[in-house]
């Protein structure tokens, strides 16, 4: 029997047992009661005893609570998290700023600095208040010392740990400051009322400093222990718990180093500051006037493509993550890395940190991925390691982003536009198809949000086609188009342009699930930075070393998120771009011509990147010039005359950048066969495609990340001849997709069977329409399941 100590002020409640087991209530008040876990997971069912509660609601349930295998002996600490069925804004002590509410402050709000004791919060805001010109409110010597008439130390001796923090609570409700700097005890985030009240009056900014320096610097000032301890926890236990609390309250995160001086953190925290105040926004790739506003986070997610026919960038302050930042995230799950690295992307005021570990918890689940590690990192052949991105429910790269973007898109959509219907149009080379519909079906049901996919009929492999029209929900549809996959995908952009169109859709906005979309492409980048981390921390490298990415693609989006990554931080030496057949990729980033015109499409066997409008060309060639002139230019001429090519200058740039190569059709069956025969791995042809230009272009001593797309199984029809050759006469491509899944299961060798992919064959075929390549069937088709949402 497992007992709980929780807050009096908690009647009876249903609770979920969230899958990353971490922390929950907050030490609210002053009296607390043993209460018995009753029910077991999913639902555990906890009742008060003894005491008359205050309240009854999920208003108080916010924070820490502490688990032990039994009433008496020594405790033994276990943490849980969990959250009310019912109610995802319970889980949260706070609530979220927006840019309305931080307007209503008029230029009054504080910046409260929040941390562990020894994060330097004290001196960090002497030091702001003089740089800043501003007061500055120490709350344990400017507050708690005058509120009592005696020290902290005296008053705690006086009255013990558990009432302290209701008396401390209570002081601090008293405060009442503007345009300040405030410097919170390490405890004051514990007691909820005075918290939520300081929070609305002001950004809160936690001092993330790293245990090993908060220990030593307690060791130094000789204390062995903080306010909260319990009898028989460590002092690292209670900073771990600590730091779940904090994680409820801030706004802005500053990572803290033992090598940081003062001035060092005042620095950081004044860069984070002005981050704040301007983030830069998001610009279109082609704004030529500089006139036009800059578009939120949210904003960019829910236009999708910017009304010039650009795509929206961050166009300054990118995120910048040190050596030791990346340190810092080592031993983290992937979930805690991914909060971290959004957050320094996504403004509070558009999405809180609170709100985005909800998302992360829910959207990057054991549930929803088969593996659980989500993304590892599996070592092939010499130097080679194959980051498996194809553990997500519809087995391919796509999942990862397809799994948050929905939330990304509801929040928008919730927040900026609340009584009106949208409708996510997508073009798929096989892989965005399924995950979009997935997606969307799982996390925005309920939304007012729609999505339609589009897939060229006769290019997509037959698990992929069967992955696409089984999908079910009632906010989805799928219409098969006689066309290849630049024709589907330049209708999508045209439908944006196309006014008269936009006036048949009534009251129906229209937006993108490709990666042009900015909240498609930016999850993306979270998996190439935790695969350098992995690297690290699986001992291959040392933190600093360099490496390369080899990544297939045709749309260039998965290789511009590894661009990302290599922008902030992560020691990519060399960005590898592996093109099959369709090699346009290959003779821009080799000879900075873009000839789109002179290219037709080759079907192949690695069909996801058989692309030759890549769409995402246009957010590197922004970044690379700085010029949205050129761009604009760039894209003109491609237009008018079917070609371009960068200037020298430019093109030195993006070699400095970039290698490129491509596979032939042979050389990918090739690839396939090698590396099941020296490694016992089976690739899937687009990740073959990336493994023969990886051993290409890369250098035997430096090891070299190549992203692992899909799961072998989704083209086990074009992989079973090059692992069979001429050993039977069974033709793949002549089976059902029940029977293609059988051969996959019955493959010896690494990866395993796709749990969720094998499922697929035995679900009905919900989506039959298909349409020719004729814009006005497309529109309407459009038009008439709009109306339904």
């Amino acid at each position: 029997m497992l007992f709980v100590k929780i807050s009096s002020s908690i009647k009876s409640s249903r609770l979920r047992l969230m899958a990353s087991g971490r922390v929950v209530l907050p030490l609210v008040h002053s009296r607390y009661r043993w209460i018995t876990l009753e029910q077991q997971h999913p639902f555990l069912l906890f009742k008060v005893g003894q005491t008359t509660p205050r309240y009854s609601t999920w208003d108080r349930v916010r924070g820490l609570i502490w688990l032990r295998p039994g009433a008496v002996g020594p405790m033994t600490w276990r943490k849980s998290y969990v959250r009310p069925h019912h109610c995802d804004a319970a889980l949260f002590g706070k609530v979220a700023k927006t840019r309305t509410t931080w307007d209503a402050l008029n230029g009054k709000g504080n910046i409260i600095l929040m941390g562990l004791p020894g994060s330097g919060k004290t001196t960090t805001g002497r030091l702001l208040a003089e740089k800043l010109d501003k007061p500055v409110v120490d709350v344990d010597d400017d507050l708690l010392t005058p509120y009592w008439g005696m020290s902290v130390a005296d008053k705690l001796g006086q009255i013990g740990d558990h009432r302290f923090l209701e008396e401390e609570g209570k002081a601090l409700l008293t405060l009442d400051k503007q345009a300040s700097i405030v410097s919170l005890s390490g405890s004051n985030p514990l007691h909820h009322d005075s918290m939520a009240k300081i929070d609305k009056a002001g950004v809160v900014i936690y001092l993330d400093a790293e245990t090993e320096t908060i220990l030593s610097r307690q060791k130094s000032m000789k204390v062995d222990r903080i306010i909260g301890m319990g009898e028989g926890a460590s002092l690292e236990q209670v900073i771990e718990a600590r730091r779940h609390t904090y994680e409820m309250w801030h706004d802005l995160r500053v990572f803290i180093h033992a090598s940081d001086t003062p001035s060092d953190v005042a620095s950081k925290v004044m860069a984070a500051i002005s981050r704040f105040h301007d983030d830069g926004g998001h610009v279109s790739t082609r704004d030529v006037t500089g006139h036009e506003s800059r578009s939120t986070f949210l904003e960019a997610v829910l236009q999708g493509l910017a009304p010039d026919g650009g795509l929206f960038v961050r166009p300054s302050q990118r995120p910048k993550f040190s050596l030791n930042d990346l340190q810092t995230l080592l031993p983290l799950t992937i979930r805690e890395r991914a909060l971290r690295l959004l957050e320094a992307w996504i403004h509070p005021l558009d999405i809180s940190p609170q709100e985005l570990s909800h998302f992360l918890e829910m959207s990057y689940t054991r549930g929803l991925f088969d593996h659980p590690r989500m993304c590892p990192l599996v070592p092939l052949t010499r130097n080679v390691y194959t980051q498996e991105l194809f553990h997500g429910p519809t087995a391919s790269f796509k999942d990862w982003a397809l799994q948050l973007m929905p939330r990304f898109y509801t929040r928008a959509a919730n927040h900026l536009r609340p009584d009106q219907r949208f409708l996510v149009v997508a073009a798929t080379s096989g892989d965005t198809g399924s995950a979009t519909l997935d997606g969307f079906s799982r996390h925005a049901g309920n939304a007012r949000v729609g999505a339609i996919v589009f897939y060229p009929t006769n290019n997509i492999s037959e698990i992929q086609k069967q992955q696409t029209i089984a999908m079910e929900g009632p906010n989805v549809k799928v219409i098969g188009v006689d066309g290849d996959f630049d024709y589907c995908q330049q209708t999508v952009k045209r439908l944006f342009l196309d006014k008269a169109f936009h006036q048949d859709l009534g009251d129906c906005q229209l937006s993108v699930a490709n990666s042009i979309n900015w909240g498609r492409l930016l999850p993306q980048v979270l998996y190439h930075v935790t695969a350098y981390l992995d690297l690290v921390k699986d001992n291959h490298v040392t933190m600093g070393e360099p490496v390369d990415y080899c990544i297939p693609t045709g749309n260039f989006g998965n290789i511009l998120s590894a661009y990302y990554a290599k922008e902030m931080g992560v020691p990519i030496r060399q960005l590898v771009c592996a093109s099959n057949t369709n090699n346009i990729l290959t003779e821009f980033l080799t000879a900075g011509s873009y000839s789109p015109s002179s290219y037709s499409l080759k079907s192949t066997i690695s069909p996801s990147i058989d692309i030759i409008a890549s769409s995402n060309l246009e957010r590197l060639l922004y970044h690379v010039t700085q010029d949205p002139g050129v761009v604009h230019q760039f894209y003109k001429d491609v237009q008018t005359e079917g070609k371009a090519k960068v200037t020298e200058t430019v093109l030195q740039k993006l070699k400095s950048l970039f290698r490129a190569d491509f596979a032939s059709e042979e050389d990918t069956l090739n690839t396939i066969r090698k590396v099941y025969d020296e490694a016992g791995y089976i690739l899937d042809p687009h990740t073959a495609v990336g493994y023969h230009v990886a051993t290409k272009q890369g250098t035997p001593q430096v090891p070299i990340v190549l992203s692992g797309t899909a799961h072998f199984a989704k083209f086990v029809d074009n992989v079973l001849p090059a692992l069979t050759g001429a050993k039977t006469d069974l033709d793949p491509h002549k089976l059902t997709v029940e029977d293609l899944l059988t051969s996959a299961s019955d493959l010896n060798g690494k990866p395993k069977m796709h749990s969720l992919l094998s499922s697929i064959a035995s679900k009905p075929k919900r989506h039959s329409k298909t349409v020719p390549a004729d814009y006005v069937q497309i529109c309407h088709s459009i038009i008439e399941f709009a109306r339904s949402i």
